[in-house]
């Protein structure tokens, strides 16, 4: 609860914020996708396109970016993860092998490898 009441007090305002933005830089600016040519040298000026808009799609395309490669990263660590959890299960798997094997309920009195691995 107390993560939506945040997520909402975070949220909202910085939606009112970037649409009062938006609202203060709709003037157009020309959008040229070739850097070689002076601006001065074109014929045309380029794109008609709102500021904000401009801003927006750098915004966005830096997060992705970002995203991204904090996902690059991190993919060391998750490879790690999974590895050790299919240890844990396959482990756990031979632990309770051997519990059945030796015939003693799973509620039963503490065996000593239970001791020893703090496991109950």
């Amino acid at each position: 609860m107390v993560k939506r009441i945040v997520g909402w007090l975070v949220l909202v305002p910085l939606c009112a914020l970037l649409i009062v933005f938006a609202l203060a830089n709709r003037q157009f600016v020309a959008l040229n996708f070739n850097p070689f040519v002076a601006p001065e040298a074109l014929q045309q000026p380029g794109y008609g396109v709102p500021l904000f808009l401009v801003l927006y799609v750098v915004l966005l395309v830096g997060v992705l970016l970002g995203g991204t490669a904090t996902w690059f990263a991190q993919s060391l660590h998750r490879q790690r993860e999974r590895h050790w959890r299919r240890e844990a299960q396959m482990l756990n798997g031979e632990l309770e092998a051997l519990r059945r094997s030796q015939s003693q309920p799973a509620g039963g009195s503490l065996s000593e490898v239970d001791d020893l691995l703090e496991l109950r």
